[in-house]
């Protein structure tokens, strides 16, 4: 076998990621979705949470101008406006100043309230940690961090950690949106989970759950979180009530992982690929999801190039303490059942808000010879990927994809090519 890296497969790869993360920008997605009729109210306000909170921001200020009075911004760099109140909330840890972006949201609202005013809300992804409360006096900033750590880590699916948080937050589940049931609201989404689960962007805080949403003892209890999180949560969890809201909240989903996926198909195609996008490999246990990934393709007949999209996020448990995450672990994993194939195929896996895991790529690439160009280095993939230290591996091989914060965040994307 080969030790070369064949340049032109690895390189289209990386354009079709390129275009389909060019295909979901916030700020013109905002700028194309507000109908200025609908909002006539004489004071507006907005609060943005997440990471693509301030493309959404600047999206909204460009096309209200004056008429945006005041906003509250949780993000994960400062906001430079003279509007808006501007909080570097935690993730995926909240932080004191995810506090802090609480406070100053509930003080907003009670404003907003008080005038029946409209306020849009600016809602994506990785919010749920960028701005926080907790339910009970009791619960501590170390308490809500020890239990953000633990559902994150334990593998579960984002709607049943969600469950579990919407349980001890005074913010998750529709709860900031109630704080307001006389202003007009509005929800505009740049999603990073699957369609028709928009109530589970940032724990949602302007939606209440679904009617099917997971209970969130039986979470605790199916992933054996007990002894994992702190007593004042499992307080809170013990406590938890069913959610009803009759807040009218009006809202739209601007940006979501499809829309990646199609841009990356329409790429695809122009490349002069046949393109295959399963949804049904979406939130598989990482594993699974990567042997249902190369399965589909080295199964599928070769009459041109072939391409397979998929997007969502593998679950993904942490057993060591190195650095990587799902999109790392998932190219690591399938370059090591490629070493056993002659066939030429790259596989690539990145998240869209340019940040894996504990890491600061977004993810790699691999092929068929990656594991060969690992063992000439020492480089043993089994050590790496038990250590979850999958960054470290691919550096090495100079194999890492980096895009730096993207300001959107619409899920993974993984594009494998034969």
């Amino acid at each position: 076998m080969s030790n070369l890296v064949n340049p032109v497969k690895n390189d289209l790869a990386r354009e079709i990621f390129k275009h389909a993360l060019a295909s979901v920008d916030p700020r013109e997605a905002v700028q194309n979705s507000l109908d200025l009729e609908q909002l006539n109210a004489s004071r507006i306000y907005a609060i943005a949470i997440g990471k693509a909170a301030a493309s959404m921001a600047v999206g909204l200020e460009e096309a209200l101008a004056e008429r945006l009075s005041a906003g509250v911004i949780s993000a994960p760099e400062l906001f430079e406006s003279k509007r808006w109140k501007s909080f570097v909330g935690g993730h995926p840890l909240p932080n004191e100043a995810s506090l802090e972006a609480a406070r100053a949201a509930f003080a907003l609202l009670d404003h907003a309230n008080a005038e029946q005013a409209t306020v849009i809300f600016l809602i994506s992804g990785g919010g749920s940690a960028m701005i926080e409360w907790p339910v009970s006096d009791e619960i501590s900033l170390a308490d809500l961090r020890e239990a953000n750590k633990a559902l994150v880590a334990c593998g579960a699916r984002i709607a049943e950690v969600n469950s579990v948080r919407r349980a001890f937050s005074a913010v998750k589940g529709g709860a900031l949106a109630r704080r307001a049931p006389r202003a007009q609201v509005f929800t505009l989404i740049v999603s990073d989970t699957n369609r028709g689960d928009e109530a589970s962007v940032a724990s949602g805080p302007t939606l209440p759950p679904p009617p099917d949403a997971p209970d969130a003892m039986r979470v605790v209890q199916q992933y054996h979180l007990e002894s994992a999180l702190p007593s004042s949560i499992m307080n809170a969890v013990r406590g938890a009530r069913g959610i009803t809201s009759t807040t009218d909240t009006r809202y739209q989903v601007l940006l979501d992982n499809w829309t990646a996926i199609e841009a990356a198909r329409d790429k695809a195609l122009e490349l002069g690929f046949d393109c295959l996008t399963p949804p049904d490999i979406c939130e598989q246990p990482i594993e699974e999801g990567c042997d249902l990934l190369l399965s589909t393709l080295l199964t599928h007949p070769l009459e041109k190039p072939m391409c397979i999209i998929s997007g969502g996020e593998f679950s993904c448990p942490v057993r060591g303490n190195g650095r990587g995450g799902r999109n790392l672990e998932t190219v690591l994993r399938c370059a090591m059942r490629l070493a056993k194939t002659s066939q030429h195929v790259v596989v690539l896996s990145a998240g869209t808000d340019g940040i894996d895991g504990n890491s600061p790529a977004a993810g790699a690439i691999a092929d068929e010879t990656t594991i060969e160009r690992a063992q000439n280095l020492d480089l043993d993939p089994a050590d790496f990927l038990a250590r979850s230290d999958s960054y470290t591996f691919f550096s090495q091989l100079n194999d890492l994809i980096f895009t730096g914060p993207t300001g959107t965040n619409v899920r993974d994307l993984r594009v494998v090519l034969k």
